[in-house]
């Protein structure tokens, strides 16, 4: 397993880690055996990153590792936890709180549902747009000379404003997604996270499916609301990504890897700052993912794959209009 840094400086890691939403139920509901089965599965691939929030299932997916880290005692050192918080919501409507009483509180709760006095990173999984960045830097600052945790990270944000926080704290990572089917990370965000030593953290690797040998079908797809609403999946869209989707499965195939595993390698060439972080509650998923973490991508095979998918290649926005709520924009 290639190993990289959450940050420089900064700990040890795999440059593959596990995305925990897929414990929470939004691709389907994951029971406790099969959630402790794929962290198990990563530990013995050498897998040492765990990536969690406190909204995945409303604390479902911290319950679960935390359980997990509970009953295989020394796990907590081997592994580096992240988890978020900066969402939040009342009356039913979503609203994003960056205040220092309200992070501190959530991530209380999320030290104790995890069952560990600290976490590795602590993510703000969505910006206050009218709260400076600067100030929100100074308060995860302040949590990592309290000793709650080792480092800070950024979800969805632009270049711009990892400059701007970096002015007052190291942004150890900056979460976001990035996959052969979501490329606009290449537009600043890549690069200026290797200027800063900031590691790249990329969601959604393999396109929610769409860069897998087995895409989600019109019938799993009505039953996950995220998907149903979402551009890319829907007509004729999603007729057409599943065209691509084919092309390059066959040039997988061609290479001996599984398609999941192809985009994992893809991205793992994109630079030893960038983690991808699949989520699964398979055992056999999580195989074909890693096949990508042992194949070195020639020049060749590199052109190869962009050939296939060039830049722009996906059908609809990666997000709909609500979705959109929270990310920044930057190009």
């Amino acid at each position: 397993m290639k190993m990289t840094t959450l940050g420089q400086p900064g700990p040890a890691t795999s440059q593959f880690g596990i995305g925990a939403m897929s414990f929470s139920g939004l691709y389907g509901q994951a029971t406790e055996a099969e959630s402790h089965a794929v962290l198990d599965a990563c530990l013995e691939a050498d897998v040492t990153h765990i990536d969690t929030s406190n909204v995945y299932g409303m604390g479902q997916s911290e319950t679960l590792i935390g359980s997990w880290l509970a009953a295989r005692p020394g796990a907590r050192e081997q592994v580096t936890i992240a988890t978020k918080a900066g969402i939040s919501s009342r009356d039913g409507a979503r609203f994003f709180d960056n205040s220092p009483e309200h992070l501190e509180s959530e991530l209380d709760g999320s030290l104790k549902r995890l069952g560990t006095d600290y976490v590795d990173l602590f993510y703000i999984h969505r910006r206050e747009a009218a709260r400076p960045i600067e100030e929100v830097t100074g308060t995860l600052a302040a949590l990592v000379k309290k000793g709650k945790i080792r480092s800070i990270g950024y979800s969805e944000i632009a270049p711009s404003s990892l400059r701007r926080a970096t002015t007052e704290h190291h942004v150890a990572a900056v979460q976001s997604e990035y996959s052969l089917s979501t490329r606009a990370p290449e537009l600043g965000l890549v690069q200026t996270c290797a200027e800063l030593g900031t590691a790249l953290v990329a969601f959604s690797p393999v396109g929610r499916s769409l860069l897998t040998d087995a895409p989600f079908d019109r019938a799993r797809i009505e039953g996950i609301p995220f998907l149903k609403n979402n551009e890319r999946f829907m007509e004729p869209n999603f007729t057409a990504n599943l065209d691509a989707n084919a092309r390059f499965c066959a040039l997988a195939a061609d290479m001996n890897i599984s398609a999941a595993g192809l985009a994992i390698a893809w991205l793992i060439a994109q630079g030893d700052h960038v983690i991808p972080i699949p989520g699964t509650k398979s055992t056999a998923h999580l195989t074909e993912l890693l096949q990508g973490t042992g194949r070195k991508l020639t020049s060749d095979e590199l052109k190869a794959i962009e050939a296939i998918l060039p830049v722009g290649w996906a059908y609809g926005d990666r997000y709909n209009a609500d979705q959109w709520d929270g990310p920044e924009r930057y190009c």
